[in-house]
């Protein structure tokens, strides 16, 4: 698909297809289980091409203390005690002598060169990277006990995102900008709405402002529900949001209050239509999501809603991606 084409569909412009993003995305044990076979799906597309790097890599900063390595994922510490802040901040890298940028900008030619919709990544923002930063369950805790500490990580880490944006957009020349932020579970946000316009909006507002000066779209993937953060979301700049996770959100009234705000990036559920449905099932699916989401001027993309696992029928893969293929073009000749 031509890039004017994903641009069309993000802007709702009525694209000639609904853009298929990330709908090959081969989670934990898929490679495994399938090897070779996987490369079957190649005939389907992927209408945008990512380049990723890493904004922050707390174990190449040379810090002055051992980060422990021991614990869960989300009660790991980098930064133990606030008073280690300040050498935390004084030691973040500068995204002008990054060399990840080295071999990204000869591989964005190559991209651009085939007119392709062409995407920069990292993952994980305000929420994520923070309790990466500080754990999980220590920065709620901040939220209440040490607001002021939290500020001021989120402001120096908005700092070097911004300088990452810059640099990125001058030396790749992208369309868009993905990320991250996970801000929801099963049943809720991870944090009140108050909670979110007091501690993430801010910086979210910082992110975007820049990137619409800069021309660039703004991909946010978020799991979990989202729905009462939406409009703040909207808001604050972001264009495209993914996955619209099946059975936290409401797909219907999602698509009813914001399809006129936000281009939806809408993933198939992983956890249980494509492991547990067969592939009639599956198609039905894809034919609510297209109907439900996609709109005469477009505003949707589809994709997997996350990384599709080890279990998972090869034949309800086929019917993903084929029905989002098929009925993706006919549901928009349909609004000729």
């Amino acid at each position: 698909m031509p890039r004017e084409q994903v641009i069309k569909a993000v802007q709702r412009r009525r694209p000639s297809r609904i853009p298929l993003i990330r709908a090959q995305w081969w989670g934990e044990g898929l490679t495994e289980q399938y090897g070779d076979r996987l490369a079957e799906f190649a005939r389907y597309p992927e209408d945008v091409s990512f380049l990723w790097l890493d904004p922050l890599d707390v174990e190449v900063m040379g810090l002055s203390w051992e980060i422990s390595a021991d614990g869960a994922l989300d009660s790991k510490c980098v930064i133990d005690d606030w008073a280690k802040l300040d050498e935390f901040i004084d030691k973040l890298p500068d995204p002008e002598s990054d060399p990840q940028f080295a071999a990204l900008i000869a591989q964005a030619q190559a991209i651009r060169a085939q007119d392709r919709y062409l995407v920069f990544a990292w993952w994980r923002l305000f929420f994520e990277r923070p309790w990466g930063l500080r754990g999980m369950e220590n920065l709620f805790g901040d939220y209440y006990d040490s607001p002021e500490n939290v500020h001021r990580l989120h402001e120096a880490l908005c700092d070097l995102y911004c300088g990452y944006i810059k640099r990125a957009v001058r030396d790749l020349r992208p369309d868009g900008f993905w990320t991250s932020d996970d801000l929801g579970h099963q049943t809720q946000p991870m944090m009140s709405p108050e909670q979110f316009r007091q501690f993430i909006k801010p910086y979210y507002e910082r992110i975007g402002g820049l990137l619409a000066e800069l021309g660039i779209h703004w991909w946010l993937h978020s799991c979990g529900n989202n729905t009462p953060l939406l409009a703040d979301i909207a808001d604050a700049g972001v264009n495209v949001f993914h996955p619209v996770q099946k059975h936290t959100m409401n797909e219907l009234e999602v698509a009813r209050d914001y399809g006129d705000r936000l281009c939806f990036l809408v993933g198939i559920d992983v956890q249980h239509t494509l492991q547990e449905k067969d592939p009639t099932g599956v198609r039905e699916e894809v034919r609510f999501l297209i109907d439900t989401f996609d709109r005469p001027d477009g505003g949707m993309c589809i994709a997997a809603g996350n990384g599709i696992v080890a279990g998972t029928p090869f034949d309800n893969i086929e019917a993903f991606l084929d029905e989002a293929v098929h009925y993706g073009t006919q549901h928009r000749g349909g609004f000729d």
